[in-house]
């Protein structure tokens, strides 16, 4: 089962791994803010096989997570509010009012009991919020406790290991109490887990010692309601939580080759005219992306001054591209601007889905704008293919079951 997954870049890595053991037979995509459902429309246009629905996964009943079943959970998440608080009849409840969606993967784990759950997020879920560092994931981490689910997470930095974007995110492994990962998993340490034998160290290898030193461990309150008001931690870039004990490292990535930016560009012959820049659009770039101290006044009247750094005019294609956005392709200080044979362009919507390393013309069909806005949101599909190599490995040295695929995003 994935959940608000955009255009299916789960789906497509974990099938690209095993597509007989990754069985997909449940799809759901809602966009609850626009008419237009394109990336539900990408995603039957894509996917041919198994049940398509087009709803809001809140409303999906119960009933039907207990009838899938599914043995995978995955998805990428919105990072919201996570906090919650006691109600009048003493029951948990939802505090902080964004943070609705990732209470429906607590409830779809409730009632399908996954094996393993597979999650994505930016990495500044680790620190947030920033007036109590850390509490939203450690919510994260005791709801996953409290469901009797091990977790492992890793932050990675996708062109660190052989692609060809910047793109950091936080990926988060969790793992039921009782399957036969788990018992192996209990034959080894936190730091053996972490450096060498779990989930991500395994195909995403990292060296043998802790970056500057920087670990740390602590033991989550037995109560969610004491972890939202009073936890605050410094989680790193990866670590381990089983049985509410925390461990967490600054892991040091051993670095593999980059796919530099010019291997994904098209031939300059294939460029439409539109995408190159014209002389007015350049002297904006010239600006957003040159160095700047400007004087700004609050509303209550305070002058500052709001100073930002120069970069690149153009970004160099012997490099992986920079993280992409949502907002690619516009006028912009995050977009892409490279410059080939004296004449300077932004990416064209295929080269985006290259960065993330989707087939050529994945999200043909919508305007521009939406291909440029789903590929800010998308994430790297090769990334996801080496870790379903992963579930594979796992599940071949377990009893023989083919893993099914229930796909639910919004």
């Amino acid at each position: 089962m994935e959940l608000f997954a955009g255009v299916g870049g789960f789906r497509l890595g974990l099938e690209k791994a095993n597509p007989f053991l990754f069985d997909v037979t449940w799809a759901n995509q809602w966009e609850p803010s626009r008419k237009a459902q394109d990336a539900f429309n990408c995603y039957t246009r894509n996917f041919k096989s198994g049940e398509h629905s087009n709803e809001d996964i809140a409303q999906v009943s119960d009933e039907k997570f207990q009838q899938l079943a599914p043995d995978l959970l995955v998805g990428g998440f919105p990072c919201q509010d996570y906090s919650v608080a006691r109600t009048l009849s003493g029951e948990q409840g939802i505090q902080g009012k964004k943070g609705v969606l990732f209470w429906e993967i607590k409830r779809v784990i409730e009632n399908s009991h996954p094996k393993y759950v597979l999650l994505e997020n930016v990495d500044r879920l680790l620190k947030s919020p920033s007036a109590q560092r850390g509490r939203d994931f450690a919510v994260m981490l005791s709801t996953f406790s409290d469901l009797d689910y091990s977790v492992e997470w890793r932050v990675i930095n996708a062109a660190e290991y052989g692609f060809a974007q910047r793109r950091r995110r936080v990926f988060i492994f969790a793992y039921k109490n009782g399957v036969s990962f788990a018992e192996k998993q209990l034959e080894l340490d936190s730091q053996d887990i972490v450096f060498n034998e779990g989930f991500f160290a395994k195909p995403f290898p990292v060296k043998d010692e802790p970056y500057k030193g920087r670990t740390g461990s602590k033991v989550l309150p037995e109560d969610i309601i004491e972890v939202s008001n009073d936890f605050s931690f410094n989680f790193h870039t990866a670590g381990l939580m089983r049985n509410g004990q925390i461990f967490t490292a600054h892991v040091d990535p051993k670095l593999e080759e980059s796919i530099p930016l010019q291997d994904i560009l098209l031939d300059e012959d294939l460029i439409d005219e539109k995408f190159y820049l014209s002389p007015e659009v350049e002297v904006k770039f010239d600006y957003l992306r040159g160095a700047k101290k400007i004087e700004r006044t609050t509303v209550d009247g305070h002058k500052y001054t709001f100073s930002e750094g120069g970069m690149s005019p153009t970004d160099l294609l012997d490099k992986p591209g920079r993280t992409m956005l949502t907002s690619e392709g516009s006028t912009n200080r995050s977009t892409h601007i490279v410059e080939v044979n004296g004449r300077k362009r932004f990416l064209t919507p295929i080269e985006c889905e290259r960065l993330n390393s989707f087939p050529d013309d994945w999200t043909a069909g919508m305007t521009d704008r939406m291909r440029y806005f789903c590929m800010g949101n998308a994430l790297v599909v090769g990334l996801i293919e080496v870790m379903g190599n992963r579930i594979a490995e796992i599940e071949a040295t377990d009893t023989p079951s083919e893993v099914q695929l229930e796909i639910s995003f919004g």
